[in-house]
């Protein structure tokens, strides 16, 4: 093994007690992560959606709207998944990425517990200090803590849509993560996904693909219409991508669960990127 791949890897713990004294930092990292994307899809939602905004009086129309918001939390998204930060932990900031490298065995299950759970205290946490940062435009009707809720056309439709985005997402962050010319590019795809979804799909779900995101709106506006759909849906159809990868392509061929391996971050996953 390279210096530079031996920095980049380290021994899978073998308790909680070790996974946590070990790779805590991750931990914090994936909290910080998602916490930082809840700012943002606040301090936007605020400024695109509450009525007395200049920028909501400037733009009418609503499709528009939602493709400002689009570009900014997909900016938002690359901005983590690219950062050193993100480098370090993988920068899912998502239960639902995490679930799937599991059912994989590209992480190991103590891991993925310990970063599922701080991703539903960063959504918390990023949601209360957008709250402290903002005020009372959050809670307006119009924002509502930037809540994720079925459109119009009802939950069922918007659990379909739910599972349908989040296997598009999870079957391109395969196809192009595990390609070695193509891998660099997976968080500039991972971010133009979230911007097109927010753009046209959000009026059937609200686009979450991320249980910890929606759950942090919901806990902090106290109103959780149909939650259910938003814990299930992005699950199951990441993982049924996966596992669909898996029959195609097989298990051997996804080499690591970070989205962008640059650099020379350790990495604390199952590693196999170096033989990509």
């Amino acid at each position: 093994m390279s210096t530079a791949t031996a920095t980049r890897t380290t021994r899978q713990p073998e308790s909680f007690a070790t996974a946590l004294a070990a790779h805590w930092p991750e931990y914090l990292i994936e909290a910080a992560g998602l916490g930082m994307f809840m700012i943002s899809a606040c301090v936007f939602g605020v400024l695109l959606e509450h009525p007395m905004s200049p920028l909501n009086q400037a733009i009418d129309n609503p499709v528009l709207r939602r493709a400002c918001a689009g570009i900014a939390m997909g900016c938002t998204a690359v901005a983590i998944f690219k950062s050193p930060w993100g480098k370090r932990s993988g920068a899912h900031i998502n239960p639902a990425v995490t679930l799937n490298f599991a059912l994989l065995g590209k992480i190991a299950w103590r891991d993925a517990l310990f970063y599922i759970a701080a991703r539903f205290a960063g959504g918390i946490a990023g949601v209360f200090a957008a709250h402290l940062l903002i005020g009372p435009p959050l809670s307006h009707p119009a924002v509502n803590y930037v809540v994720t809720a079925p459109g119009a056309a009802g939950p069922w439709r918007a659990f379909e849509a739910e599972v349908l985005i989040s296997a598009l997402m999870m079957t391109a962050v395969l196809l192009v993560s595990n390609n070695k010319r193509l891998a660099r590019a997976t968080p500039i795809l991972a971010g133009s996904l979230v911007a097109a979804y927010i753009t046209i799909e959000a009026p059937l779900s609200g686009m979450s693909m991320n249980p910890a995101r929606s759950f942090g709106s919901a806990f902090a506006a106290a109103d959780s219409p149909a939650l259910w759909i938003y814990f299930v849906a992005p699950c199951l159809g990441m993982a049924l991508a996966g596992q669909f990868y898996r029959l195609l392509r097989g298990a051997q061929t996804v080499y690591c669960a970070k989205l962008d391996h640059s650099g020379n971050q350790r990495c604390i996953f199952r590693c196999r990127h170096d033989q990509m």
